[in-house]
Protein backbone atom coordinates (compact mmCIF):
# COMPACT_ATOMS: atom_id res chain seq x y z
CA UNK A 1 0.00 0.00 0.00
CA UNK A 2 1.16 3.52 -1.19
CA UNK A 3 1.13 6.06 1.31
CA UNK A 4 0.35 9.20 -0.63
CA UNK A 5 -0.67 12.88 1.32
CA UNK A 6 -2.80 15.58 -0.25
CA UNK A 7 0.37 17.41 -0.43
CA UNK A 8 3.56 17.16 0.36
CA UNK A 9 6.23 19.83 0.08
CA UNK A 10 9.46 17.73 0.36
CA UNK A 11 9.78 17.70 -3.75
CA UNK A 12 9.75 21.33 -4.38
CA UNK A 13 11.40 22.32 -1.23
CA UNK A 14 14.54 19.48 -1.89
CA UNK A 15 15.18 21.26 -5.07
CA UNK A 16 15.38 24.83 -3.65
CA UNK A 17 16.57 23.94 -0.06
CA UNK A 18 20.56 25.76 -0.87
CA UNK A 19 18.23 28.47 -2.46
CA UNK A 20 15.99 28.87 0.51
CA UNK A 21 18.60 28.84 2.60
CA UNK A 22 20.63 31.99 1.18
CA UNK A 23 17.63 33.79 0.94
CA UNK A 24 17.32 33.37 4.70
CA UNK A 25 21.40 34.29 5.28
CA UNK A 26 20.45 37.59 3.33
CA UNK A 27 17.96 38.94 4.92
CA UNK A 28 19.28 37.57 8.33
CA UNK A 29 22.65 39.92 7.51
CA UNK A 30 21.09 42.50 6.16
CA UNK A 31 19.46 43.38 9.07
CA UNK A 32 16.69 45.01 7.36
CA UNK A 33 13.62 43.10 8.42
CA UNK A 34 10.36 45.58 7.89
CA UNK A 35 9.34 46.59 4.06
CA UNK A 36 13.36 46.76 2.69
CA UNK A 37 15.07 45.36 -0.92
CA UNK A 38 13.20 42.22 -0.45
CA UNK A 39 9.69 43.05 -0.26
CA UNK A 40 10.94 46.16 -3.43
CA UNK A 41 12.71 42.85 -5.18
CA UNK A 42 9.75 41.00 -5.47
CA UNK A 43 6.93 43.46 -5.68
CA UNK A 44 8.80 44.40 -8.92
CA UNK A 45 9.22 40.31 -10.21
CA UNK A 46 5.93 39.58 -9.20
CA UNK A 47 4.07 42.27 -11.34
CA UNK A 48 5.92 41.02 -14.15
CA UNK A 49 5.35 37.32 -13.77
CA UNK A 50 1.28 38.89 -13.23
CA UNK A 51 1.65 41.32 -16.35
CA UNK A 52 0.52 44.61 -14.34
CA UNK A 53 2.08 47.75 -13.57
CA UNK A 54 1.92 47.06 -9.94
CA UNK A 55 2.17 44.38 -7.03
CA UNK A 56 2.07 45.40 -3.11
CA UNK A 57 3.00 43.07 -0.67
CA UNK A 58 0.72 42.51 2.23
CA UNK A 59 0.42 39.95 5.16
CA UNK A 60 -1.96 37.62 3.62
CA UNK A 61 -4.74 36.99 1.51
CA UNK A 62 -7.49 38.20 3.81
CA UNK A 63 -6.10 41.54 3.99
CA UNK A 64 -5.25 41.89 1.00
CA UNK A 65 -9.03 41.39 -0.10
CA UNK A 66 -9.91 43.98 2.76
CA UNK A 67 -7.40 46.40 1.77
CA UNK A 68 -8.79 46.41 -1.97
CA UNK A 69 -12.09 47.35 -0.54
CA UNK A 70 -10.96 49.88 1.38
CA UNK A 71 -8.97 51.24 -0.97
CA UNK A 72 -12.15 51.71 -3.29
CA UNK A 73 -14.01 53.15 -0.70
CA UNK A 74 -16.15 50.42 0.10
CA UNK A 75 -18.25 50.93 2.64
CA UNK A 76 -21.65 50.34 5.22
CA UNK A 77 -24.40 50.09 3.14
CA UNK A 78 -22.65 49.06 0.20
CA UNK A 79 -22.62 45.24 -1.64
CA UNK A 80 -20.46 43.02 -3.05
CA UNK A 81 -21.42 40.08 -5.40
CA UNK A 82 -19.18 37.50 -4.70
CA UNK A 83 -19.86 33.28 -5.60
CA UNK A 84 -22.05 31.62 -2.82
CA UNK A 85 -19.22 28.28 -3.08
CA UNK A 86 -16.33 30.53 -2.52
CA UNK A 87 -13.49 29.55 0.84
CA UNK A 88 -15.11 32.23 3.77
CA UNK A 89 -12.46 34.66 3.66
CA UNK A 90 -13.70 36.56 0.43
CA UNK A 91 -16.74 37.33 2.92
CA UNK A 92 -14.84 38.08 5.62
CA UNK A 93 -13.18 40.70 3.76
CA UNK A 94 -16.65 42.32 2.73
CA UNK A 95 -17.71 42.62 6.32
CA UNK A 96 -14.56 43.51 7.56
CA UNK A 97 -15.42 46.93 5.63
CA UNK A 98 -19.04 47.17 6.64
CA UNK A 99 -20.54 46.10 3.32
CA UNK A 100 -22.39 43.16 2.60
CA UNK A 101 -21.75 40.13 0.59
CA UNK A 102 -24.42 39.20 -1.98
CA UNK A 103 -23.71 35.65 -3.08
CA UNK A 104 -24.36 34.53 -6.57
CA UNK A 105 -24.61 30.55 -7.75
CA UNK A 106 -21.50 29.26 -9.44
CA UNK A 107 -21.75 27.32 -12.77
CA UNK A 108 -22.03 23.56 -12.31
CA UNK A 109 -19.60 22.57 -14.72
CA UNK A 110 -16.99 25.21 -13.82
CA UNK A 111 -17.23 25.95 -9.98
CA UNK A 112 -16.68 29.68 -10.98
CA UNK A 113 -19.73 32.27 -10.49
CA UNK A 114 -21.82 31.97 -13.10
CA UNK A 115 -21.68 35.04 -15.23
CA UNK A 116 -25.77 34.23 -16.55
CA UNK A 117 -26.48 34.79 -13.09
CA UNK A 118 -24.71 38.24 -11.99
CA UNK A 119 -27.02 40.90 -13.21
CA UNK A 120 -30.36 39.14 -11.43
CA UNK A 121 -27.94 40.26 -8.43
CA UNK A 122 -27.10 44.19 -8.79
CA UNK A 123 -29.12 46.35 -7.28
CA UNK A 124 -28.78 50.06 -6.35
CA UNK A 125 -27.01 49.19 -3.84
CA UNK A 126 -23.85 46.96 -5.18
CA UNK A 127 -20.35 48.24 -5.67
CA UNK A 128 -18.21 45.63 -6.40
CA UNK A 129 -18.27 42.30 -8.61
CA UNK A 130 -15.66 39.77 -6.69
CA UNK A 131 -14.97 36.57 -8.78
CA UNK A 132 -12.98 34.17 -7.46
CA UNK A 133 -10.89 31.65 -9.65
CA UNK A 134 -11.45 28.56 -7.90
CA UNK A 135 -9.25 25.63 -7.55
CA UNK A 136 -7.14 27.33 -9.92
CA UNK A 137 -9.37 28.01 -13.06
CA UNK A 138 -9.79 31.38 -14.49
CA UNK A 139 -13.02 33.00 -14.16
CA UNK A 140 -14.99 33.95 -17.66
CA UNK A 141 -13.71 37.61 -17.14
CA UNK A 142 -14.38 39.39 -20.24
CA UNK A 143 -17.84 38.85 -19.46
CA UNK A 144 -17.48 39.61 -15.74
CA UNK A 145 -15.46 43.23 -16.87
CA UNK A 146 -18.22 43.63 -19.85
CA UNK A 147 -20.90 43.57 -16.37
CA UNK A 148 -19.27 46.03 -14.34
CA UNK A 149 -18.62 48.06 -17.32
CA UNK A 150 -22.29 48.25 -18.38
CA UNK A 151 -23.54 48.60 -14.51
CA UNK A 152 -20.31 51.35 -13.34
CA UNK A 153 -19.08 48.52 -10.84
CA UNK A 154 -15.90 47.83 -9.48
CA UNK A 155 -13.75 44.79 -9.90
CA UNK A 156 -11.71 42.56 -7.80
CA UNK A 157 -10.41 39.32 -8.37
CA UNK A 158 -9.62 37.01 -5.95
CA UNK A 159 -6.59 35.01 -7.26
CA UNK A 160 -5.77 33.67 -4.22
CA UNK A 161 -6.01 29.76 -6.02
CA UNK A 162 -5.14 30.55 -9.51
CA UNK A 163 -1.83 32.06 -10.23
CA UNK A 164 -0.41 31.90 -13.63
CA UNK A 165 -4.02 30.85 -14.79
CA UNK A 166 -5.63 33.17 -17.88
CA UNK A 167 -9.09 33.97 -19.50
CA UNK A 168 -8.48 34.87 -23.52
CA UNK A 169 -4.42 34.70 -22.74
CA UNK A 170 -4.92 37.47 -20.08
CA UNK A 171 -3.55 36.66 -17.00
CA UNK A 172 -6.05 36.31 -13.71
CA UNK A 173 -4.96 39.50 -11.37
CA UNK A 174 -4.62 41.96 -14.25
CA UNK A 175 -8.25 41.94 -15.16
CA UNK A 176 -9.77 43.96 -11.95
CA UNK A 177 -9.04 47.49 -11.02
CA UNK A 178 -7.45 46.37 -7.81
CA UNK A 179 -6.86 42.43 -7.14
CA UNK A 180 -5.94 40.13 -3.91
CA UNK A 181 -3.44 36.76 -3.86
CA UNK A 182 -2.82 34.78 -1.55
CA UNK A 183 0.94 33.09 -0.61
CA UNK A 184 -0.12 30.61 2.03
CA UNK A 185 2.16 27.68 2.10
CA UNK A 186 0.13 25.24 0.37
CA UNK A 187 -1.10 27.96 -2.46
CA UNK A 188 1.11 27.38 -6.23
CA UNK A 189 3.22 30.19 -5.01
CA UNK A 190 3.16 29.61 -1.30
CA UNK A 191 5.51 31.25 1.09
CA UNK A 192 6.73 29.54 4.20
CA UNK A 193 4.11 30.95 6.14
CA UNK A 194 1.49 33.96 5.94
CA UNK A 195 1.59 36.19 3.22
CA UNK A 196 -0.08 37.83 0.29
CA UNK A 197 -0.92 40.90 -2.14
CA UNK A 198 -2.62 42.94 -4.48
CA UNK A 199 -1.95 43.63 -8.10
CA UNK A 200 -3.24 46.49 -9.87
CA UNK A 201 -2.60 48.67 -13.13
CA UNK A 202 -3.74 51.58 -11.19
CA UNK A 203 -0.88 53.54 -9.55
CA UNK A 204 -3.18 55.46 -7.65
CA UNK A 205 -4.64 52.45 -5.88
CA UNK A 206 -1.32 50.96 -5.00
CA UNK A 207 -0.27 54.09 -3.41
CA UNK A 208 -3.09 53.83 -1.31
CA UNK A 209 -2.56 50.20 -0.52
CA UNK A 210 1.09 50.76 0.40
CA UNK A 211 0.00 53.74 2.75
CA UNK A 212 -3.35 51.81 4.13
CA UNK A 213 -0.73 48.81 5.12
CA UNK A 214 1.85 50.35 7.03
CA UNK A 215 -0.13 52.62 9.71
CA UNK A 216 -1.82 54.85 6.85
CA UNK A 217 2.15 55.94 7.03
CA UNK A 218 4.41 57.15 3.77
CA UNK A 219 6.80 58.68 6.13
CA UNK A 220 8.09 57.56 9.54
CA UNK A 221 5.77 58.72 12.39
CA UNK A 222 3.94 60.96 9.85
CA UNK A 223 0.11 59.46 9.75
CA UNK A 224 -2.38 60.88 6.93
CA UNK A 225 -5.07 58.24 7.66
CA UNK A 226 -6.44 55.53 9.66
CA UNK A 227 -4.25 52.71 8.19
CA UNK A 228 -3.35 48.96 9.50
CA UNK A 229 -0.40 47.11 10.20
CA UNK A 230 -0.30 44.58 7.15
CA UNK A 231 3.16 44.36 5.45
CA UNK A 232 4.74 41.61 4.11
CA UNK A 233 7.75 40.07 5.67
CA UNK A 234 11.38 41.40 4.28
CA UNK A 235 11.89 37.12 5.30
CA UNK A 236 8.66 35.81 3.48
CA UNK A 237 9.72 38.22 0.22
CA UNK A 238 13.07 36.81 -0.21
CA UNK A 239 11.62 33.19 0.07
CA UNK A 240 8.78 34.02 -2.70
CA UNK A 241 11.26 35.40 -4.91
CA UNK A 242 13.02 31.91 -4.87
CA UNK A 243 9.81 30.31 -5.25
CA UNK A 244 8.85 32.84 -8.18
CA UNK A 245 11.30 31.83 -10.56
CA UNK A 246 10.02 27.38 -10.20
CA UNK A 247 6.19 28.63 -10.69
CA UNK A 248 6.35 28.11 -14.61
CA UNK A 249 7.36 24.53 -14.07
CA UNK A 250 5.50 23.81 -11.50
CA UNK A 251 2.48 24.97 -12.75
CA UNK A 252 3.57 22.59 -16.54
CA UNK A 253 4.02 19.38 -13.37
CA UNK A 254 0.06 20.38 -11.90
CA UNK A 255 -1.22 20.54 -15.25
CA UNK A 256 0.82 17.10 -16.35
CA UNK A 257 -0.49 15.25 -13.46
CA UNK A 258 -4.12 16.38 -13.91
CA UNK A 259 -3.97 15.26 -17.31
CA UNK A 260 -2.86 11.94 -15.81
CA UNK A 261 -6.01 11.81 -13.34
CA UNK A 262 -8.06 12.98 -16.13
CA UNK A 263 -6.69 9.59 -18.96
CA UNK A 264 -7.24 7.51 -15.93
CA UNK A 265 -10.68 8.73 -14.55
CA UNK A 266 -12.45 9.21 -17.67
CA UNK A 267 -15.79 7.42 -18.05
CA UNK A 268 -15.76 6.12 -14.99
CA UNK A 269 -19.34 6.10 -13.49
CA UNK A 270 -20.61 8.45 -10.98
CA UNK A 271 -17.60 10.81 -11.22
CA UNK A 272 -17.30 14.11 -12.25
CA UNK A 273 -13.91 15.51 -13.38
CA UNK A 274 -13.19 19.03 -13.66
CA UNK A 275 -14.06 21.16 -16.90
CA UNK A 276 -12.25 24.26 -17.99
CA UNK A 277 -14.35 27.11 -19.54
CA UNK A 278 -13.74 27.99 -23.33
CA UNK A 279 -10.51 30.44 -23.50
CA UNK A 280 -10.19 29.82 -19.77
CA UNK A 281 -6.56 28.04 -18.48
CA UNK A 282 -6.36 26.24 -14.98
CA UNK A 283 -3.53 25.79 -13.17
CA UNK A 284 -4.57 22.90 -10.72
CA UNK A 285 -4.21 24.36 -7.18
CA UNK A 286 -6.46 21.99 -6.40
CA UNK A 287 -8.00 18.48 -8.38
CA UNK A 288 -11.64 18.42 -7.22
CA UNK A 289 -13.75 15.83 -8.02
CA UNK A 290 -17.36 14.98 -7.43
CA UNK A 291 -19.24 11.83 -6.55
CA UNK A 292 -22.90 11.73 -4.95
CA UNK A 293 -20.43 8.33 -2.71
CA UNK A 294 -18.08 11.05 -1.77
CA UNK A 295 -18.25 10.42 2.26
CA UNK A 296 -17.62 6.48 1.56
CA UNK A 297 -15.19 7.22 -1.05
CA UNK A 298 -13.06 9.54 0.88
CA UNK A 299 -13.09 6.87 3.54
CA UNK A 300 -11.86 4.02 1.54
CA UNK A 301 -9.21 6.24 0.27
CA UNK A 302 -7.89 7.22 3.65
CA UNK A 303 -7.96 3.41 4.52
CA UNK A 304 -5.53 3.00 1.30
CA UNK A 305 -3.05 5.43 2.75
CA UNK A 306 -4.45 8.23 0.26
CA UNK A 307 -5.16 11.94 1.73
CA UNK A 308 -8.00 13.43 0.66
CA UNK A 309 -9.27 17.07 1.76
CA UNK A 310 -12.95 18.47 1.36
CA UNK A 311 -13.04 21.97 -0.42
CA UNK A 312 -15.06 23.45 1.46
CA UNK A 313 -17.76 21.32 3.60
CA UNK A 314 -19.65 24.15 4.93
CA UNK A 315 -21.12 26.67 2.32
CA UNK A 316 -20.67 30.74 3.52
CA UNK A 317 -24.26 31.16 3.88
CA UNK A 318 -24.59 28.39 6.13
CA UNK A 319 -21.19 29.57 8.08
CA UNK A 320 -22.55 30.60 12.13
CA UNK A 321 -20.10 33.29 11.49
CA UNK A 322 -22.49 34.89 8.76
CA UNK A 323 -25.64 34.57 10.35
CA UNK A 324 -26.47 38.06 10.07
CA UNK A 325 -27.36 37.69 6.90
CA UNK A 326 -30.12 35.58 7.42
CA UNK A 327 -29.50 32.56 5.40
CA UNK A 328 -31.26 29.26 5.34
CA UNK A 329 -30.64 25.83 3.48
CA UNK A 330 -31.14 25.71 -0.15
CA UNK A 331 -30.94 29.17 -0.59
CA UNK A 332 -28.18 28.56 -2.52
CA UNK A 333 -28.94 25.08 -4.03
CA UNK A 334 -25.82 24.41 -6.54
CA UNK A 335 -23.24 26.01 -4.07
CA UNK A 336 -24.71 23.29 -1.60
CA UNK A 337 -24.93 20.34 -3.81
CA UNK A 338 -20.81 20.95 -4.56
CA UNK A 339 -20.12 21.11 -0.88
CA UNK A 340 -22.33 17.57 -0.42
CA UNK A 341 -20.22 15.78 -3.83
CA UNK A 342 -16.74 17.37 -4.01
CA UNK A 343 -13.42 15.72 -3.10
CA UNK A 344 -10.14 17.25 -3.53
CA UNK A 345 -7.10 14.89 -4.61
CA UNK A 346 -3.47 14.83 -4.50
CA UNK A 347 -2.34 17.13 -6.06
CA UNK A 348 1.21 18.66 -6.04
CA UNK A 349 4.70 19.18 -7.80
CA UNK A 350 6.62 16.01 -7.56
CA UNK A 351 3.46 13.76 -7.51
CA UNK A 352 4.91 10.83 -9.36
CA UNK A 353 2.94 8.78 -12.27
CA UNK A 354 3.02 5.45 -10.42
CA UNK A 355 1.11 7.61 -7.50
CA UNK A 356 -1.61 9.02 -9.50
CA UNK A 357 -2.21 5.61 -10.88
CA UNK A 358 -2.70 4.35 -7.90
CA UNK A 359 -4.83 6.90 -6.20
CA UNK A 360 -6.93 6.58 -9.62
CA UNK A 361 -7.19 2.72 -9.37
CA UNK A 362 -8.71 2.73 -5.98
CA UNK A 363 -10.90 5.06 -6.74
CA UNK A 364 -12.46 2.52 -9.92
CA UNK A 365 -11.96 -0.48 -7.95
CA UNK A 366 -14.76 1.37 -5.57
CA UNK A 367 -16.84 3.15 -7.43
CA UNK A 368 -17.10 0.08 -9.94
CA UNK A 369 -17.41 -2.26 -6.72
Amino acid sequence: MMEIPLLNFVPMHSEIKSDMQQAFNRVYESNRFVLGEEVRQFEKSYATFNQVEHCVGLSNGLDALHLSLKALGIKEGDEVLLPSNTYIATALAVSHVGAKPVFVEPNIDTYNIDVKCIDAAITTKTKVIMPVHLYGQSCEMENVMEIAHENNLFVIEDNAQAQGASFNNKLTGSWGHVNATSYYPGKNLGAIGDAGAVTTQSEELATKIKTLRNYGSNKKYYNEILGYNMRLDELQAAFLSVKLGKIHEWTRQRIEIASWYDEDLKGVSDLILPKTAEKATHVYHLFVVRTSKRNELQKYLNEKGIGTLIHYPIVPHMQEALKFLDHKKNDFPIAERIAETCLSLPLWPGLLREEVSYVSKCIKFFLRS
